[in-house]
């Protein structure tokens, strides 16, 4: 039976055993093996050259728009970026990914229009594995959704969730420490939903014999998983429902019920037309926000300050994340930084490489000789 095979037969198991107290941790134990199996085919299938489509990422901050087939996010992203992506009233028409770069505030924000997920994406159906792993290099999850076909958003998160992407998740908080013996040491400061005999048997099947687990929040067993493997990954994400010009009425109370059917506000979701170009400057702003950056504007000795090319960072970067980024001397020979703006205590403050820069600050780097 190969890897395929294996998962098939865990997945089967686990579908078929009631939860209850008493079967926990045999369930916590299969889905820990699951867990192991799909990072080994994750791993085999990368290897194999079958693991992605490789998309450089460039800009500022990269953006993966993630939807049904024909959903419209070939025309929405060009009608936010400079790029040329084929559409057609078909399903399937954009087969490979598609990058375009959206300019916004001084930054240039990566866009990412996948090729449609279907259902059953994450198992390798329509080439899903492939797509699903460009999500995971991105920076912003955006779910493009039709306004007539809300409940696909289930299925899209379902199958981000197969590949070990958490839309809008956090790292658990756990740590776990190897020790020369003792076993398996469980302290957790928070009421757990798994007994400490599960967190055990999912320690063991992962490999470790003697370790100190640590807990700090409440933890179901698939949160647990997520906190022993290192290939998970946590992203925020954004909804964009599109075809807006055509929705009546009579049917926006229906739209706003089949969100919060499937878990989203509607005052959080951002209406659009890709095709009318409809709601796009709301849409810019959310990307924006959510992406959570920060223009900083140079000071340049003699020339004075550049407004037109911002340095952009991440809001909670620091001097020396901008020294990084404009790398060479400024990394090597940084000496002092003058900075004014919000995150100043006054105009003109001095600071160094660990002071935290805010929105729209003006900074100037002083070097060494």
């Amino acid at each position: 039976m190969g890897l395929e095979g294996e998962i098939e037969a865990i997945e089967e198991e686990i579908a078929e055993t009631p939860y209850n107290k008493s079967t926990e941790a045999h369930i916590g134990r299969l889905k820990a093996k699951l867990a192991d199996k799909k990072e080994q085919l994750e791993t085999r299938t990368s290897a194999g050259g079958g693991g992605g489509y490789a998309v450089e990422k460039t800009g500022d901050a990269t953006v993966a728009m993630v939807g049904e087939p024909s959903v419209g996010k070939s025309t929405l992203l060009n009608a936010l970026t400079n790029a040329d992506s084929e559409v057609a009233d078909y399903e399937f028409t954009t087969l490979d990914v598609n990058p375009g770069m959206l300019q916004y505030k001084g930054a240039n924000i990566q866009l990412l229009d996948i090729p449609g997920l279907i259902a059953g994406a994450a198992a390798g159906r329509g080439r899903g594995r492939e797509v699903l792993s460009v999500v995971r290099t991105a920076d912003l999850v955006l779910f493009v959704l039709s306004a007539f076909e809300i409940g696909a958003y289930e299925q899209l998160r379902a199958d981000l969730y197969d590949n070990d992407v958490r839309p809008d998740g956090s790292k658990p908080n756990m740590t776990i420490a190897e020790t020369g013996r003792g076993g398996i040491s469980v302290t957790s400061s928070a009421d757990l939903d798994v007994d400490e005999g599960t967190v055990r048997e999912v320690l063991r099947e992962h490999g470790y014999v003697n370790a100190d687990v640590t807990i700090r929040e409440p933890l179901d067993v698939d949160r647990l998983i997520d906190g022993t493997m290192d290939n998970r990954v946590y992203l925020p994400s954004l909804v964009a429902v599109n075809k807006g010009d055509l929705i009546d009425r009579e049917y926006l109370g229906t739209v706003h019920e089949n969100l919060r059917d499937v878990g989203i506000d509607p005052d959080e979701v951002v209406v659009i037309s890709a095709e009318a170009e409809k709601g796009l400057d709301a849409l810019r702003e959310r990307i924006w926000a959510d992406l959570d950056l920060i223009r900083v504007y140079m000071e340049k000795p003699g020339r004075g300050v550049d407004y037109e090319e911002p340095l952009v960072l991440r809001a909670g970067e620091t001097i020396g994340d901008a020294c990084e980024k404009l790398g060479g001397r400024f990394r090597e020979r940084f000496q002092f930084a003058r900075v004014t703006g919000a995150s100043a205590k006054h105009d003109g403050q001095q600071v160094g490489r660990d002071h935290e820069l805010a929105d729209e600050d003006v900074l100037r780097i002083t070097l060494r000789r």
